[in-house]
């Protein structure tokens, strides 16, 4: 009896240790962190963000933070929702405090990575996306007022202009 309990045991480890996957690669280190962003880089980013929406007939909010968070510099076009203001800030410091866009913790979250809506400190929601001048990041910004797709679309659109100019 011991004999086939024990053959049942190897048998049963044997196959869960073919169907176990290789475990996964250490995500790739985030930039460090750099001087805040100036306010000139930052009211520019905004601006380019707001003329990227009003050619798409988006209302934007747009907030520029600081690595740590804290507001640089922030604007909203003309009859955009106010909620949008407490959300495109909250985008940028999630995105400067964690060194990552917002769509990556959301597709955490959509993997079933649950655990990140416990942290009162993160929005996972798109539209948030780190500055990084000189390969480091300076800040981060933060847009709410489209869907969330159209946000981040609007932050990308303005962070291109960076290596552009």
């Amino acid at each position: 009896m011991k004999a086939l309990i024990l053959a049942l045991a190897l048998a049963s480890a044997a196959t869960g240790g073919a169907a176990q996957t290789a475990p996964a690669l250490p995500p790739a280190a985030a930039p460090s962190y750099g001087p805040p962003v100036s306010l000139e880089v930052a009211q520019d980013l905004i601006d380019r963000t707001m003329a990227h929406g009003a050619a798409n007939g988006w209302r934007l909010a747009v907030a520029v933070v600081e690595p740590s968070g804290a507001l640089v510099a922030f604007g909203r076009m003309d009859d955009t929702q106010y909620g949008s203001i407490h959300v495109a800030q909250r985008k940028a410091e999630t995105s400067a405090r964690y060194r990552l866009a917002t769509a990556a913790l959301e597709e955490r979250v959509v993997a079933g990575r649950l655990v990140i809506l416990a942290n009162e400190d993160t929005l996972p929601f798109p539209g948030g996306r780190p500055i990084v001048i000189d390969g480091r990041i300076v800040g981060a910004i933060g847009v709410s007022g489209a869907t969330s797709a159209q946000d981040d679309e609007a932050a990308l659109a303005a962070l291109a202009t960076l290596a552009g100019d």
